[in-house]
């Protein structure tokens, strides 16, 4: 049995649903659990309307019509009138709007959690009715009758018993009946049978939960990119694709924000030496990355830039050495709030600390410490890591930007920097060549 995820970018429209369909029939001989991501920039949509419901400003209903209409005219160029998939995605979208006709929660999270997952359910149910109406045997599953969490809305943390005694039991008996099952990424739920999600772009990891629990003989992510590349090809020019990489580097490369793989989808995958390949849905059959434990480390600089972070400069009120005790406070309430901290560096009387730049969570850090610690918050900025870098490498990513500080350990470099604003910064060449 293998696990294939399919992003929003693959399913966005009806054509694309069709190439991952036609994709899926070189497979149709084999047992695949099948994870998809709602589609296109739906979450993003989905996220507009759950801001909007918690400003009561009167355009929840209207922006989450527009979701409906856009997922409607896909279904319109996929099935003939009358099928039975619109009362379906119709009972679906109903369910959103229960949320919306009440007051909102006083907890942002839960709120956005009910609402955002319909992007995943309405994206399964479509792609799910697609393919066994073009003759490809499937079972529709509710990730949440499988992914068990804790209440940690927007992040849920893996009920890992739980959830693998759910896979085991819920998921071989429908691979007898259908070859295919079809389930949703990013979603999961509470012992309450509250809908959770695990992170943003959590997908990944669902793909990555179900391979675990079901010991699968492997993974594909697939993506419209040829494989993991050694940095981000929106930014830099000649980006080299990595045919394969280590599971080490892989979790290197995301923890520090690299985008094509979820943080949080290698170590479930390494713990049972389950091999994660990343392929083009564009080009099926080209051979993409492999990420596994056997391969060498020998790899050009890898580059990977975290846009929107923001320094927070902290410092004692009496001007006291920054001591152990202070530092424990800080990064219990990092943790509190959920404050990912990228990159630390302190004095004698005073801690930065690089984080992603998510206002209202910094505005409660800065609140909740005031008593204790002065704070101020410098934004506007990005963390730069290069992996088995170069001198030529690191004097090329500086150009045109300010320092504010970095940090060199064995095969890693971070900078965080600023944009001079009166160089106008263009694409930079740091493929280099493979070792």
């Amino acid at each position: 049995m293998k696990v294939f995820k399919f992003g929003g970018a693959s399913i966005r429209d009806a054509a694309n649903v069709k190439n991952v369909a036609g994709i899926l029939q070189a497979y149709k001989s084999e047992p695949l659990v099948i994870v998809v991501s709602a589609m296109g920039k739906t979450t993003n949509a989905l996220e507009e309307v759950v801001a909007a419901h918690a400003k009561q400003n009167g355009q929840a209903h209207t922006l989450y019509k527009e979701v409906r209409e856009k997922h409607e005219a896909i279904m319109h160029d996929l099935f003939e009138p009358g099928d039975e998939v619109f009362n379906s995605v119709n009972d679906t979208f109903v369910e959103g709007e229960w949320v919306l006709d009440e007051l909102p929660s006083d907890n942002y999270d839960y709120m956005y959690d009910q609402l955002v997952c319909m992007g995943e359910l309405v994206s399964s149910k479509i792609v799910a009715a697609y393919l066994n109406k073009i003759g490809l045997p499937t079972g529709w599953l509710d990730a949440r009758d499988v992914v068990a969490t804790d209440n940690t809305y927007r992040e849920g943390w893996v009920i890992w018993e739980k959830t693998k005694t759910n896979a085991q039991k819920i998921v071989p008996p429908m691979l007898v009946q259908t070859k295919f099952v079809l389930t949703q990424g990013f979603i999961g739920s509470t012992s309450e049978n509250f809908t959770t999600t695990l992170g943003r772009e959590g997908s990944d990891y669902s793909a990555a939960i179900f391979s675990h629990c079901l010991d699968a003989e492997g993974m594909t992510i697939w993506k419209d990119v040829p494989g993991v590349l050694n940095a981000d090809p929106r930014i830099f020019d000649n980006t080299v694709k990595l045919d394969r990489l280590s599971y080490r580097e892989a979790i290197e490369m995301t923890y520090y924000g690299a985008q094509v793989i979820h943080p949080k989808t290698i170590k479930p995958l390494q713990n049972k030496n389950i091999p994660l390949f990343v392929k083009s849905f564009l080009d099926p059959q080209a051979s993409g990355t492999e990420i596994s434990s056997d391969t060498d480390d020998l790899y050009p600089p890898i580059v990977v830039v975290e846009k929107n972070q923001a320094l927070l400069h902290i410092s004692t009120l009496d001007y006291s050495f920054v001591a152990e005790q202070h530092m424990a406070v800080l990064f219990k309430l990092a943790a509190d709030l959920r404050i990912f901290v990228n990159m630390m560096q302190n004095t004698a009387v005073s801690f930065t600390i690089c984080v992603p730049n998510v206002p209202d969570r910094i505005e409660k850090f800065v609140k909740s410490a005031s008593a204790e610690f002065k704070i101020k918050v410098e934004s506007g900025l990005e963390l730069i890591t290069i992996r088995h870098y170069s001198p030529e490498t690191i004097e090329t990513l500086k150009k045109g930007k300010i320092v504010l500080f970095e940090e060199r350990i064995r095969n890693t470099m971070h900078m965080v920097v600023k944009n001079v604003p009166a160089i106008e910064r263009k694409a930079v060449e740091i493929a280099g060549s493979k070792a």
